[in-house]
């Protein structure tokens, strides 16, 4: 129910209602009919999924594979018609059941089934009604609300604004109140290491002298072992001697046993000892774990913090606008102190407890660096969150994730490695997972020594291309270390990569984007030729053939795919862009030419390449889809063209929680198979090409229009070779 109460809209209230009730009464039917047990004979489970279909005698029940028109409001009196038409489709056997031979015993036993069953709609539809009244009261309540404030006078507002600036300096109260906090939790850390430091001295002394001591008794035992084991000696002196030795031995050998039970005890009593100081360095390795967690877990809820007051100040402004006063000066240098970069904060021991480190692992800008104030701010949110997402997902998602990599062992294609990979790779495991996929794509074309073939090749001819790929080179990420550092070997490495791809594959030689495909493999895999393989195994096996052609024809043709399947799967959103007249190709053109490389950050980046190197180019359909799911609310609050078009070019740069997003793609949008794409994919390419045919044939006419006609000079305008000789 309450996923239900997502998707109602306000302002079809009725209609919306109708639908809910409709919805849940399909629900409880499908439920009702299918779960009997298969064996019974009884009218209530004779044909289960009759319930899901309407008689076709009975034209006024609904078909539910209809498209969603909204239904006409009718009387209650109507409705309960038709739920007691539908309750009779869903008993199709009840009537039968009378007229032939049944006890009257189970004709009661079914009216009472079916009274309970209308029972418990009823109270279901009547949970909902309450649940409807208070939605609306909530949205009425709302709407009073914002009508107070749009009515209120200037001083009303002030005093508003006033009160905003107060629960502000409440947050940062707050803040520094747990800032407090997380700093005695790492003092306290940081004591508790040394403590566990010093026991493990301790440990690691006693068993020291434990080893040692093993050894004297080990000495001790072989010694004893060689006595008893060496042949006594022959008698060869008169017998009073023979016995004054025999009973020495004797008592050396007492003192002997004595001295072995001494060292056993003691043995003993040091094993003891160390099993009491290995329960002490558990106990306490688990509470540093504990105690780890729980600074991890305040970091996170500082991050949120933090996020919500920096979200506050941009609200604020936002809202505040360019007003000169007092509240305005002081939000500004609110602002100016939220976006001091604070690299610095570090406890000992090196443990990290900056909110938010400068560059990420893979060497990109974690806070970018914006032009505009206002996205300063909301990139500085948005780092917070992705950090804050991370660090509660450490211990619950990632070490579960980590542990399964480390114990799969040999790679081999599996409904398990797809699962795995759909979740994300971990780093340490990224560079060998993906040399694993690039060879199973490319391991037809492969050669050894074919990259250095194609690199010789290069320095004896000089591509047509690379003109353009040197241009190209300064451009590529802007916001990575790894390519803006002058002492970087990342763009030579990305030169050669490039150049051996164009001489690898003529028809295409170079295009705009493929700079950013084969950094990102670099930047993973680290290896010139791995790079350049993953280069080979994306343009000439995953995506289709002229992808990257000059004229991009299935580039064009997956945007109208992409139409269809965002109208199929969201045709709100769809209906909201086209009444404003948003062309969403303008923003995903580039999502399907580089695989997000240029929209989504580092983190949710990577896991979307992990499957999509397995899986193909169905995952970026997925995550597209997902995309537009993700930030389909605040995309349909937004009511101006061109504002949508602003929002929709950094709106990607807002997805914080990598695993929402994947859940969305993978699970919560129906299945499409590769098969539906190669129909879209057809039908669109044979409403194309005709389109191209007519474009080329009339650049072609206007081409040969303008060589006719000779140039015109006007009489009053000197020709270049005129000036040229007056000069």
């Amino acid at each position: 129910m309450p996923l239900a109460l997502q998707n109602i809209s306000l302002k079809h209230l009725g209609t919306e209602i109708q639908n809910t009730m409709y919805n849940i009464r399909g629900n409880r039917q499908a439920s009702g009919t299918g779960h009997g047990p298969p064996g019974e004979d009884s009218p209530l489970s004779g044909e289960p999924h009759r319930a899901e279909q309407p008689l076709p005698s009975d034209p006024s029940t609904p078909d539910p594979a209809d498209s969603p028109k909204p239904t006409p409001k009718s009387s209650l009196t109507a409705n309960l018609l038709q739920k007691a038409k539908r309750q009779n489709n869903t008993f199709p056997l009840f009537a039968e059941g009378l007229t032939r031979n049944r006890t009257a015993q189970e004709k009661v036993l079914a009216l009472e089934q079916q009274v309970l069953m209308l029972t418990k709609e009823l109270k279901s539809q009547k949970e909902l009604v309450r649940i409807l009244h208070k939605a609306l009261e909530a949205a009425q309540q709302e709407k009073r609300a914002s009508s107070a404030y749009l009515a209120a006078e200037d001083k009303d507002r002030l005093e508003l604004v006033r009160h905003q600036v107060r629960q502000i300096a409440e947050l940062g109260r707050r803040l520094e109140a747990l800032e407090r906090e997380r700093e005695s939790l790492a003092q306290t850390a940081s004591l508790q290491e040394q403590q566990v430091r010093e026991l493990q001295q301790h440990v690691q002394l006693l068993m020291d002298k434990n080893q040692a001591k093993q050894q004297v008794i080990c000495k001790l035992s072989e010694q004893v072992t060689q006595t008893f084991m060496r042949p006594p000696p022959q008698p060869s002196v008169p017998s009073g001697t023979a016995d004054r030795d025999v009973l020495s031995q004797q008592e050396k050998m007492e003192h002997l046993k004595d001295d072995i039970e001494a060292y056993r005890t003691q043995n003993r009593f040091l094993n003891s000892e160390i099993h009491q100081v290995t329960k002490i360095w558990r106990r306490v390795a688990e509470k540093e774990r504990a105690l780890l967690m729980k600074c991890a877990y305040l970091q996170a809820k500082n991050c949120q913090v933090e996020s919500k007051y920096l979200a506050g100040l941009r609200r604020l402004q936002e809202t505040m606008g360019g007003e000169a006063n007092d509240c305005s000066e002081l939000l500004r240098q609110l602002i100016q102190e939220a976006l001091q970069w604070e690299a610095s904060e570090a406890s000992a021991e090196g443990m990290e407890l900056s909110p938010v480190s400068e560059y990420d692992e893979y060497g990109f800008l974690t806070v970018p660096n914006y032009e505009m104030e206002d996205l300063k701010l909301l990139a500085k949110i948005q780092a917070l969150e992705v950090h804050s997402h991370h660090l509660l997902a450490h211990e619950a998602v990632e070490r579960p994730l980590r542990e399964r990599w480390a114990a799969l062992g040999d790679l081999t294609p599996s409904v398990e490695l797809k699962q795995l990979l759909r979740a994300g790779v971990p780093r340490e495991h990224r560079p060998r997972v993906w040399r694993w996929l690039v060879h199973l794509r490319v391991q037809h074309l492969w050669s050894p020594g074919r990259y250095q073939e194609l690199l010789s090749r290069g320095q004896v001819h000089e591509h047509p291309a690379a003109r353009q790929i040197e241009l190209d080179l300064n451009r590529t990420f802007p916001n990575n270390k790894h390519f803006t550092c002058p002492a970087s070997s990342y763009p030579d490495k990305l030169r050669r990569v490039l150049l051996a791809f164009s001489w690898q594959n003529p028809t295409i030689g170079y295009c705009q984007g493929l700079n950013r495909l084969a950094a990102i493999a670099l930047l993973v895999l680290e290896e010139e030729e791995c790079a350049f393989w993953c280069l080979v195994a994306i343009v000439e096996t995953i995506m289709p053939a002229d992808y990257y052609s000059k004229t991009l024809t299935s580039s064009q043709v997956d945007q109208r795919v992409l139409q269809d399947l965002l109208s199929e799967k969201l045709p709100r959103l769809m209906a909201h862009l086209a009444q404003h007249r948003v062309d969403l190709s303008f923003i995903t053109f580039n999502w399907f030419l580089v695989v997000f490389a240029d929209s989504l950050i580092s983190n949710i980046l990577l896991r979307v390449w992990d499957a999509f190197l397995y899986e193909g180019i169905k995952v970026v359909f997925r995550y597209a889809l997902a995309i537009f799911k993700y930030n389909e609310e605040e995309i349909l609050r937004l009511h101006d063209g061109l504002e949508i078009y602003q929002y929709l070019r950094f709106f990607t740069k807002t997805i914080c929680n990598s695993q929402k997003l994947m859940n969305i793609a993978f699970n919560d949008m129906n299945p499409f198979p590769m098969k539906q794409l190669r129909q879209l994919r057809t039908a669109h390419r044979e409403r194309l090409e005709p389109e191209l045919r007519e474009l080329e044939r009339l650049k072609a006419e206007y081409l040969e229009t303008r060589n006719s006609q000779a140039p015109v000079v006007p009489e009053d305008c000197a020709s270049e070779d005129e000036v040229e000789g007056e000069a």
